[in-house]
C-alpha cells in the first residue's frame, strides 16, 4: 500500500471511530406520544425560565460532573399536587450527552416541563421529557393537559412505524403520524388524546371540553 492510500485509508478509520464514538455518547429517548411522556411523569407545570447556574451533580468531591440549576418562575402546576406545592428550581445535566436541556433563561419564553422527582426533593429533567415552548403546544394539547391526557394512562399508545400495525390489546390506541406524515409529532399528536372508555377499552378523543366518564362515542383521526 502507497503512503497516499495508507493515509486516507487511516483517516477514514479515525473519522469512522470519531463518528461511533459520538454516537455511543450521544442522547437517546425511545419515540413516546405527549401524553404518555405526561403520564410517566411525576411534575408538570408551566413556568418562565428566570435565570441559570452550574452547579456540581453531588456533594461527592470525586464526582466530576456538572449539572444546570435552572432558577424558574412557576406559572401552572397540572400534575405533581401531591408532592411539591411550588417549584423555583429544576436540574439537568450539563452535558448534552447526558440527556441535558437547554432552555431560553430571560425570564420571558414559557415552557411546558416535565420532570422526575428526587428523593432530596429537586426536580429533575432531561431530553426524553416531554418539554415545550408553551407557544408551540396546540390548544387541544394545553386543555389536555388539565386533566383529559390523565385520564388514559391506563391506556396504552403504540407507535406505529410500519404497516401491518395493529391493536393487540383493547385498551391499545395505535400512534400513526410517522406513518402518514413521516414525522413523530404530527397531527395526531397534537390533537388527540387516548381515552379509556366505560367498557374498559381505550380510543383516541379529540378536543372539546374532557369527556364524559360514561361516553361511548369517539372521534377517530
Amino acid at each position: 500500500m502507497n503512503p497516499v492510500h495508507r493515509t486516507l485509508l487511516s483517516s477514514v478509520v479515525l473519522l469512522l471511530t470519531l463518528r461511533i464514538q459520538e454516537l455511543v455518547e450521544a442522547c437517546s429517548c425511545a419515540p413516546a406520544h405527549p401524553q404518555q411522556l405526561i403520564c410517566d411523569s411525576a411534575l408538570v407545570i408551566r413556568a418562565k425560565i428566570s435565570s441559570e447556574k452550574v452547579v456540581p451533580a453531588s456533594d461527592d468531591p470525586l464526582d466530576t460532573h456538572k449539572m444546570i440549576q435552572y432558577e424558574i418562575k412557576q406559572i401552572k402546576m397540572f400534575k405533581g399536587f401531591e408532592k411539591l406545592q411550588d417549584v423555583h428550581y429544576v436540574y439537568t445535566p450539563f452535558d448534552s450527552s447526558l440527556c441535558g436541556v437547554k432552555l431560553e433563561a430571560n425570564n420571558k419564553k414559557q415552557y411546558l416541563l416535565t420532570g422526575q422527582i428526587l428523593k432530596d426533593g429537586k426536580v429533575f429533567i432531561h431530553l426524553c421529557n416531554y418539554i415545550e415552548p408553551w407557544d408551540d403546544l396546540s390548544l387541544s394539547q394545553k386543555k389536555s393537559l388539565n386533566q383529559r391526557y390523565q385520564m388514559g394512562c391506563g391506556c396504552k399508545i403504540t407507535t406505529c412505524y410500519t404497516v401491518p400495525c395493529s391493536i393487540t390489546t383493547p385498551n391499545e390506541c395505535l400512534w400513526t403520524d410517522w406513518l402518514i406524515e413521516r414525522k413523530l409529532y404530527g397531527h395526531q399528536a397534537k390533537h388527540y388524546a387516548c381515552i379509556k372508555r366505560s367498557d374498559g377499552t381505550c380510543s383516541w378523543y379529540r378536543g372539546g371540553p374532557p369527556p364524559e366518564k360514561e361516553f361511548i362515542d369517539i372521534s377517530e383521526p
